[in-house]
């Protein structure tokens, strides 16, 4: 038999506490992080101080605490005693780190953050095409092949075509056995792969011309032609992001 006290506690309101994010130092260190992008808390100004903090995310000194500490990890503020804890400029920031760079190119209306993020990209993708073509064996030879084939045939389904394009450069990679240089592209493609900015313009004309960038670095690999295949990697992703850019601000920083 269910007591009138069982019933009441069954139907009461679910606790405020028990709906917060199970970690709120990273919650408020997200929100602090898009703050702080975002140009509420300029460089060289101090963050409002903890009662003040606590008071505006409802949360602990510990909680607080915790959150600088994770903000002075990522490079975008500076505890200095007596001063407080200071806003550190852009160039401190650790532009590798996922909340970072996701606040910042949502920020950035100019588009320069993604040029940077694709010039990097391209830096790397050369030198490993290169080492590729010099290293890669008749395994790899034909994966690219069937790679290059296969998107061929998928031009007309995006999200198929997108899924092998990255399977192909990711086999240029691994061929070139720099692990740290595709961790680097890995990490950043991860971080904007899905975003509406990055991906930009996706239809089957885009496609065609994307694959024709692919079919060259395959065949100055197969060729063992290093740098020729580093010189068709470094045009095919730049040409192909010169096609999916939509944005103001022009596009300087792809110039080499």
């Amino acid at each position: 038999m269910t007591t009138a006290r069982e019933t009441s506690a069954d139907t009461s309101p679910t606790p405020a506490w028990t709906r917060r994010p199970t970690n709120l130092a990273k919650a408020v260190t997200a929100e602090l992080v898009e703050r702080i992008v975002r140009g509420a808390h300029p460089p060289g100004t101090p963050l409002p101080p903890e009662p003040v903090l606590c008071e505006t995310f409802s949360v602990s000194r510990t909680v607080v605490r915790e959150a600088v500490k994770i903000l002075q990890e990522k490079g975008l503020v500076q505890v200095r005693q007596g001063a407080g804890t200071m806003v550190t400029p852009p160039s401190s920031w650790d532009m590798l780190d996922e909340l970072v760079l996701a606040a910042t190119i949502a920020q950035d209306d100019t588009l320069a953050i993604l040029d940077d993020l694709v010039v990097t990209r391209r830096l790397l993708e050369s030198d490993m095409a290169n080492l590729a073509a010099r290293l890669a064996d008749q395994h790899v030879v034909d994966q690219l092949r069937e790679l290059v084939d296969r998107m061929d045939e998928l031009v007309g389904d995006a999200a198929a075509y997108h899924e092998h394009d990255r399977a192909f450069h990711d086999t240029v990679m691994r061929a070139s056995g720099n692990r740290i240089a595709r961790g680097v592209v890995r990490s950043l493609e991860s971080q904007v792969m899905n975003t509406a900015r990055y991906m930009g313009r996706t239809e089957r004309s885009l496609c065609v011309a994307s694959n024709q960038g692919h079919r060259k670095i395959y065949e100055r690999i197969a060729a063992r032609d290093p740098e020729g295949a580093a010189e068709a990697m470094f045009t095919h992703i730049t040409e192909a992001w010169l096609v999916r850019r939509s944005g103001s601000g022009k596009p300087d920083r792809l110039r080499r």
